[in-house]
């Protein structure tokens, strides 16, 4: 358990609610990682602004992956919207960008080399 009364109630009230052990952990970091970025406030005193620079942060300057800042947006809206009661809204954050993938390709020299060491009879497959 944590130290922190705080984060031990959200723990109670996601068990209460039935909630996956994973979800639980994974929701908690994400909501201690919120409160620590902006210097332990507590989160009552804090809203849909907050939670904005926080998740923009992210995509700024820690580049995290879009699913990892997903699931942060998911943690800070059962925090507020579930367990505190307090409703966020839309919140215009700054999304990460999903990384550029080149296509996999082999070179002709390489698809030589396959079919040099294919059986026969499947190269008339190619």
């Amino acid at each position: 358990m944590s130290n922190s009364p705080f984060l031990n109630s959200i723990r109670t009230d996601m068990r209460q609610k039935g909630y996956a052990l994973k979800t639980e952990k994974t929701y908690l970091h994400w909501i201690k990682r919120f409160i620590l970025f902006h210097k332990k406030r507590h989160p009552q005193t804090m809203g849909s602004e907050e939670v904005r620079l926080f998740l923009s942060s992210l995509a700024n300057s820690r580049h995290v992956a879009i699913n990892t800042q997903k699931i942060a947006l998911n943690a800070l809206a059962f925090l507020y919207n579930r367990f505190l009661q307090q409703p966020l809204g839309d919140i215009d954050y700054i999304p990460a960008s999903k990384p550029r993938r080149l296509p996999s390709v082999i070179s002709a020299n390489e698809v030589q080399r396959i079919l040099q060491v294919m059986d026969t009879r499947n190269q008339v497959i190619f």
